[in-house]
């Protein structure tokens, strides 16, 4: 889905709503699409996530809450978006763009599906973040710091 449709209707207005975190897209059919920003970043076409081919795909979690900073046009075809997490090397076509938002349901209810399956979730996982000690350390007394 990656590829350029010559039958994909070009866009003719692109909005980026950062506060309800998502990508509207008017195109010249007449048909307008808002996308969450979470359902660009899980479905981007990039290899990171798609892979190099079937079954090579990488389920996306934690991305609840990913944000777009900017997208950049690639020449008449495509947009880049640069996302809060850091990703920046998916190009989303015309119709690519045309086909999420005519599937939005179906490949919502697809995620959830496969995260459900692997135990994933949406959210970003914190369990193993890192925890301030209680004691030692710098500063506590401990005689564990020496400066130079």
């Amino acid at each position: 889905m990656a590829g350029l449709d010559t039958k994909t209707p070009h866009p003719t207005e692109i909005k980026l709503h950062q506060r309800s975190h998502l990508l509207e897209v008017s195109f010249a059919d007449g048909k307008t699409f808002k996308l969450p920003f979470e359902l660009l970043r899980v479905y981007s076409p990039s290899a990171e996530v798609r892979g190099h081919g079937p079954g090579q795909e990488t389920l996306q979690t934690g991305k609840r809450n990913v944000e777009i900073a900017h997208v950049e046009a690639v020449g008449n075809y495509a947009i880049l978006p640069f996302f809060s997490d850091g990703h920046d090397t998916g190009i989303y076509s015309w119709d690519l763009l045309y086909h999420l938002g005519e599937h939005q349901g179906d490949l919502w209810a697809d995620y959830l599906q496969r995260l459900d399956a692997e135990g994933g979730s949406r959210d970003v996982d914190t369990t193993n973040a890192i925890k301030p000690q209680k004691s030692g350390g710098c500063g506590s007394g401990g005689g564990s710091c020496s400066s130079h």
